[in-house]
């Protein structure tokens, strides 16, 4: 690069996302659970939606997404004045960093969370600050406790990526209300997955001045080719965010789908029913081979190993497999895989290969076995 054509300060010293692997090389089909989506796929209305808006792509679509902001209000219970549209919540994360941290400023988030969190406030300008946890649970305190002057955003994922862990939303309000200085970001992504009265935090947004909560369509809508998520939260906050929005950023096919796939709650229903079911299969069958996990309150489990090597090896036996998974050493958890929950036949398989490898594992015989 040319000496006197520089980037911001900062920017060469993010580390690229990357995300979770589609292939294995050498195999023609692969079952891919790395990437926590839908194993059965979006809504057919979706896709139906999808279809017919193809017809008409050479025409821009609407600037405001007015008609799928009154559907999520009408679902969720919420005011669609207060709903803001973006390319997925990866959108609203970087519009978030953009408008209220800099240079100067401090962006917090937790030691497991979301890696999204500090790429978007490197590129902002911001200083990001890693929080710990506590047995892979976001630590309120800690969060309060490291937050300073200089906070401006607070990012908590709940339920957390990758870990699925959670804390209850008494939790988030007092978060909320101990550092008034900042806009606690509640990233909901899954918690269409936590099921109960679990509301992603939409009430504390309503009420409190400084929260504000990210979904997506993504995971249980199974739309993220598409690209769709959306943030709620106080009118002023919206406002801004709206005047960094670029006015075209969802296409006419994406705002289509995502209208059908938010009215569709049949599809919702089932697709959690079946998550929760699997889950709890995939977890106990996981522990009963010798690999435990963590309560998990999303569409994955967070398998846990000895430590990395073996991690490592197991990952290498579910590629051999044709399967795979997630590792998440970029996260801070080498000694672990993430593992989407995929459907019954898939988290079978799973757990077959996962235990042969513990079997070869105890016996001394590491992975190897008859072709």
């Amino acid at each position: 690069m040319s000496q006197s054509i520089q980037p911001q300060p900062g920017i060469m010293d993010i580390a690229l996302y990357e995300p979770g692997a589609a292939h294995v090389p050498g195999r023609g089909e692969a079952l891919k659970l790395s990437s926590n989506e839908n194993p059965f796929g979006p809504s057919p209305k979706a896709r139906d939606a999808v279809i017919r808006a193809a017809h008409v792509m050479h025409r821009y679509p609407p600037t405001d997404h007015a008609s799928l902001r009154r559907a999520i209000g009408e679902v969720h219970g919420l005011d669609p004045d207060r709903i803001i549209c973006g390319v997925g919540s990866d959108e609203i994360i970087h519009f978030l960093c953009q408008a209220y941290a800099g240079p100067g400023t401090e962006v917090l988030f937790t030691e497991h969370g979301f890696l999204m969190y500090p790429i978007s406030a490197m590129a902002a300008g911001a200083t990001p600050v890693r929080v710990r946890e506590r047995a892979r649970t976001t630590d309120i305190d800690a969060l309060i406790e490291g937050a300073t002057a200089a906070t401006r955003l607070v990012f908590v994922a709940n339920p957390n990526n990758p870990t699925g862990t959670m804390v209850p939303l008494s939790e988030l309000e007092r978060l909320a209300r101990a550092v008034p200085q900042a806009i606690i970001a509640i990233d909901a992504a899954y918690a269409e997955y936590a099921g109960g009265d679990y509301d992603g935090g939409a009430a504390l947004a309503t009420e409190l001045p400084n929260v504000v909560m990210l979904r997506t369509f993504s995971k249980i809508y199974g739309l993220g080719g598409l690209r769709v998520g959306w943030g709620y939260g106080p009118r002023e906050v919206i406002d801004v965010l709206n005047r960094i929005r670029g006015p075209f950023n969802l296409s006419g096919p994406a705002l289509d789908g995502a209208l059908a796939a938010v009215m569709d709650r049949e599809h919702v229903d089932r697709s959690r029913a079946e998550n929760a079911r699997m889950r709890s299969w995939l977890a106990d069958a996981l522990a009963e081979r010798g690999v435990p996990s963590d309560p998990s309150w999303a569409n994955f489990v967070l398998a846990r190993f000895d430590d990395e090597p073996a991690a490592a090896a197991c990952d290498e036996a579910l590629r051999a497999d044709g399967i795979i998974v997630r590792r998440v050493a970029g996260y801070g958890l080498p000694e672990c895989l993430r593992i989407t929950v995929g459907d019954e036949a898939s988290c079978r398989r799973v757990a077959h290969v996962i235990g042969r490898f513990m079997t070869d594992r105890a016996a001394g015989s590491g992975t190897e076995r008859p072709a």
